[in-house]
């Protein structure tokens, strides 16, 4: 009887846990290696490659030890149990996914002595690493239900690590209000996030730290791949990336020098399913099995490597392209680019057809297309409402001497004639009327350079549209403009006006691509890479540095950093970097960063507040009668109508949370956390800015809001509008061509002479040609799709905070998006509202925010995940 009584005392004294993990070899395609220092083979024995079962954690291979929340140990931290080990694996759960497998734990712990646990650590003595999905604590005496751990953290063995690897309990605090017994380990924690700023950074680490993009050049390669190093200076100013602490250049100490993999702490790219993944091995595929065998048999015959017609640019996707034989092969070994590249056993390279012309091939030559894709296409922010004439160049004049305008009121009024408003330009511009797409400042700066130094030939455009009363935009007038011959400061430039028919018909046309290579350009250089893919990293950094796992704002913005620094990594390793696929298929060329950097002085992250943005380019006004608090300047504006409504939905679930934690603003400013990482933010992630005086104090609840909803806009939302229209409008590159390789031909000359006679071989002559084309297309493809594993806005991992309130307020946030994703068709199926589909009768669906895997034209990720 007394053993009997005993047993169950000791029983009493056991607490029970689940562990949920995934192996390596189930998310890696690769080898697996062995990591560096002592294994314990005396408690486990595993393959040196790879985990061959479940069993394999079995035998004392994986140990935990729980920490107390509430209980203190003699050194004022919570106390420490005793360590326990994994047990024989669970072949069937029914709620865990294929890829994971669990296991249960049993811990000696005395509630009464040790109280209620708040964290724990785990010790990996295996040869490789697990990826740990979650912990749960099963009937915690005096805790209402299951006691969770999210962790989604790799584990590496125990021997690479300074200190233990340690998860806290599914609670969140602000640090004031943090348990006593945990205030140490969440100290802690953030210090290895830190490290100490040295040395080559490795795949097990799991430091977070700053970096210029000084990797972007390879001048030990070749002289002529030098570029130079963003940020840092007041010359190239750049938001900062991640650390990896290679070593430098021989031929330039400032350069850092290139390597196929690059650093990024591990828990941001967690298997081969995720986006960045299926991105780098698609491009990668793509690059050393196709475009090789395209190069030479396009170069073999130079006419080859140009379109003779529309007809032969409509091919790629109803056609396709020969191939050789042993370039088939190799396709068909890689499922991935089965899907990219479909062939019909012909040897047959084809790819999707674009939205763009899949109702109508040729309506994207209409002025009237080509003036909505402003409003609804996949660069929708950069036209403005033109409120001074002529327009005005913010250029230096002592460097580049007088930019104004050379566009006059009789070039906009000859085509005003028959319209309802005036005919005088000050009026128009008075009644809210005329607007403007301005890459000139942008552009004129480079020119000479580009002109004279790479294949490109190119202008910097300017374009007047006038709103009709139908509430589409008319193109009034291009201008095209060169630095001025001779050295001179100033500008050269033509105005074209729109012209139907005979050579002045050609001309038009030619100008319009010259106006759209300009904004090809700026899109994938600034609206999208750095306006959402760079300027976030110095964000997910900071708050990996300075926020804890426990902190609301951490819990807040995590889901919208997923992937996001290994996306950036990737692009610098095969997108942005000197010689890359931007260098080689955008106008720019080598001078493309750089063109982004000079944007960059001007960003300012107030401004990235769509309802800021779009009353700064003028195409909204304050009105405090309207539902948002704006009037849209154009009332048909599909980017801005779908995007205030997601802004607003954004926004009220910040609102609700923050205000769960932050009752009063003396709580934000006194939370140190949270002033560390804004000022870190600001002083080191974007330290070239940090004078600035419009950075927000984030010392009152309205600004973190404000903060926090901005963050969320440009990382899902605005990235979603810029980035999965790429291929629908993209993917044919008559509408987007990417470069323009001559100007318009001057009467007298051979090539007016062919512009007059062959109006399509001269546009084609003039755009990107077929094997940059072919390149273009093959990328744009892939990052204009969604991956399986995608997570979409108003949705997360379900056990993602403890709070009811806070679950209650993110499920009225799933709500509200379920609701305006039915307003967004109603109004595509409007008759009336025809900027949402236009000539090429395409509906604006872009800013849905769910979708199915794949190329769908709809979707808000999280994250910038692609």
């Amino acid at each position: 009887m007394y053993s009997g009584v005993k047993a169950m005392f000791n029983r009493n004294k056991k607490l029970k846990g689940k562990v949920v993990l995934m192996r390596k070899n189930v998310l890696d395609t690769k080898t697996m290696t062995s990591v560096r220092g002592a294994v314990d083979t005396t408690r486990c024995v595993v393959s040196s490659t790879f985990i061959d079962s479940f069993s394999s954690f079995s035998g004392r291979c994986v140990s935990l030890c729980l920490i107390s929340a509430t209980k203190l140990a003699e050194n004022g931290s919570g106390k420490v149990g005793k360590k326990a080990y994994l047990e024989g694996a669970i072949s069937t759960i029914p709620t865990l996914k294929a890829e994971e497998c669990a296991f249960y734990v049993h811990f000696d712990w005395d509630i009464e002595d040790m109280g209620i646990p708040g964290a724990f650590t785990i010790k990996n003595h295996l040869l490789v690493e697990f990826f740990l999905v979650s912990f749960t604590l099963e009937d915690v005496p005096n805790h209402q239900g299951p006691l969770n751990f999210v962790c989604n953290s790799w584990v590496y063995n125990h021997h690479v690590y300074e200190k233990d690897r340690i998860f806290f309990a599914n609670e969140t605090y602000v640090p004031s209000e943090t348990p006593v017994a945990l205030v140490s380990y969440r100290e802690a924690e953030l210090q290895s996030l830190r490290g100490n700023g040295k040395g080559k950074l490795r795949q097990y680490h799991r430091v977070y730290d700053y970096d210029v993009y000084n990797d972007l050049g390879n001048p030990d390669s070749n002289e002529d791949l030098g570029r130079p190093v963003l940020g840092g200076s007041v010359t190239y100013p750049y938001p900062r990336r991640g650390r990896t602490g290679r070593k430098p250049t021989k031929k330039d100490c400032k350069s850092e020098k290139r390597s196929s993999k690059i650093y990024v702490p591990r828990d941001e790219h967690f298997g081969h399913l995720k986006s960045s993944d299926f991105l780098s091995f698609g491009i990668k595929s793509i690059s050393r099995n196709v475009w090789p065998h395209l190069k030479p048999r396009l170069d073999s015959n130079i006419s080859k490597d140009e379109f003779e017609s529309f007809d032969e640019v409509h091919d790629l996707s109803e056609g396709g392209i020969k191939l050789p034989l042993d370039t088939i092969s190799k396709i068909s070994s890689l499922p991935l680019l089965q899907e990219i590249f479909r062939t019909d056993g012909e040897n047959v390279l084809k790819f999707s057809v674009p939205h763009v012309i899949r109702v109508d091939k040729s309506a994207w030559m209409s002025d009237e297309e080509f003036a909505r894709e402003m409003l609804a296409g996949v660069n929708p922010c950069s036209i403005r409402r033109l409120q001074e004439f002529p327009p005005q160049s913010k250029l230096d004049r002592s460097v580049y001497g007088d930019q104004t305008s050379k566009i006059t009121e009789q070039h906009l009024n000859i085509n005003l004639q028959g319209l309802t408003v005036d005919k005088a330009t000050l009026n128009a511009i008075k009644c809210d009327r005329l607007f403007i797409l301005d890459h000139h400042d942008v552009f004129m700066p480079f020119l000479r350079r580009i002109n004279e130094y790479t294949s490109s030939k190119a202008y910097a455009t300017r374009t007047i549209l006038f709103l009709k009363d139908d509430g589409t935009l008319k193109p009034l007038a291009i201008e095209l403009s060169l630095p001025h011959p001779s050295q001179q400061l100033g500008a050269y430039s033509k105005v074209v006006l729109p012209a139907k028919d005979g050579v002045q018909s050609a001309i038009w046309l030619l100008a319009k691509a010259h106006v759209i290579v300009n904004d090809s350009c700026y899109h994938q250089l600034i609206s999208h890479w750095l306006n959402t893919h760079a300027v976030i990293e110095p964000f997910v950094i900071a708050t990996n540095r300075n926020l804890s796992v426990l902190h609301p704002v951490h819990k807040l913005l995590l889901p919208h950093y997923r992937d996001t620094m290994n996306i950036n990594a990737f692009a610098r390793e095969s997108l942005i970097h000197a010689d890359g696929i931007i260098e080689k298929c955008f106008l720019g060329g080598k001078y493309a960063m750089e063109m982004s950097s000079a944007v960059y002085k001007h960003w300012v992250f107030p401004e990235q507040a769509l309802p800021a943005d779009l009353i700064k380019r003028g195409m909204a006004i304050k009105d405090s009668s309207s539902p948002n608090g704006l009037r849209l300047v154009i009332k048909d504006y599909p980017y801005a109508v779908d995007g205030l409504e997601i802004w607003n939905a954004i926004k009220t679930w910040v609102h609700d949370y923050v205000s769960l934690y932050y009752v009063t603003d003396d709580m934000v400013k006194k939370d140190r956390e949270l002033q560390a990482w804004w000022r870190e933010v600001v002083e080191k992630g974007h330290g070239d800015l940090k004078e600035n005086s419009w950075w927000p104090k984030v010392h009152t609840r309205e600004e973190l809001i404000q903060s926090c909803s901005t963050i969320i806009w440009i990382a899902s939302a605005l990235h979603a509008a810029v980035n999965f229209g790429q291929y629908p409008y993209g993917g044919f590159i008559l509408n987007r061509p990417t470069l323009s390789r001559r100007l318009i031909p001057e009467k007298g000359t051979a090539e007016y002479d062919e512009m007059e006679k062959n109006p399509e071989k001269a546009y084609l002559r003039t755009i990107t040609p077929k094997y940059q084309t072919l390149v273009d297309l093959s990328v744009i493809e892939i990052l204009s799709r969604h991956a399986s594993d995608e997570v979409y806005l108003g949705h997360r991992d379900k056990d993602w905070t403890s709070n009811p309130k806070a679950i209650e307020a993110f499920k009225r946030f799933g709500e509200k998006l379920a609701e305006i994703e039915k307003r967004i068709s109603e109004r595509n199926r409007d008759p009336n509202l025809k900027n949402r589909t236009g000539p090429v009768q395409l509906p604006y669906t872009v800013l849905l925010p769910n979708s199915k895997t794949g190329l769908t034209f709809r979707g808000i990720p999280n994250s910038i995940s692609i």
